[in-house]
């Protein structure tokens, strides 16, 4: 709740009956708010200490609190950048985001069409989602979502696992290997033997 503060000039009073002979002669500024009248040098944020200004307080739990401090402690965070969400904002995975903090956690690139993949609770785009996976063929760096080959401790497309120097296609089980490379058994012996 944001409210603004009421300053008003209190008639002189008399003070309190263990001092009976003194009376204030002059008229004081007081602040009214959150149903009790203070000093304005006594009303101040009840997390950093700094004086309200214009811009007035926020009230939670009866307390009162600068602007910074009451959306830092009690507005809702967003998921990329844990700053406090205030207006715009998407919701997705459990979380809330600043709609420029919903990107891809690696390339930062944004979701032109709305489609994301997740992966540990964090938004990808395609390519990231699937290297974090471990789905990415290793010959064109492209996702794989069909049939893979895996060989060599990598996955490929059937089209992409090929020998090293004559790019013919292979199979499983019917290559060798060199320097991390794949071969088919005729340039294998070839180069190597």
């Amino acid at each position: 709740m944001s409210a603004r503060l009421h300053l008003t000039t209190a008639p002189p009073r008399l003070n309190d009956e263990a001092y009976p002979s003194f009376v204030v002669s002059s008229f004081q500024k007081v602040v009214t708010a959150l149903d009790r009248t203070w000093h304005p040098e006594h009303f101040f944020c009840a997390q950093c200490g700094a004086f309200f200004g214009p811009e007035g307080f926020h009230e939670k739990d009866g307390k009162a609190y600068c602007r910074k401090d009451y959306f830092d402690m009690f507005a809702p965070k967003c998921g990329g950048c844990a700053r406090a969400i205030l207006e715009n904002y998407i919701s997705a995975l459990n979380t809330l985001w600043h709609p420029e903090c919903f990107v891809c956690r690696e390339c930062f690139t944004p979701f032109i069409n709305g489609s994301f993949f997740e992966h540990d609770g964090q938004p990808y785009c395609e390519v990231h989602y699937h290297e974090h996976r471990g789905s990415l063929c290793s010959g064109c760096q492209k996702p794989i979502t069909g049939r893979c080959i895996t060989a060599m401790a990598k996955k490929f497309h059937p089209e992409h696992f090929v020998c090293a120097f004559c790019l013919k296609q292979l199979n499983k089980g019917t290559f060798k290997e060199q320097n991390d490379k794949p071969y088919c058994q005729n340039c294998f012996l070839k180069l190597f033997c």
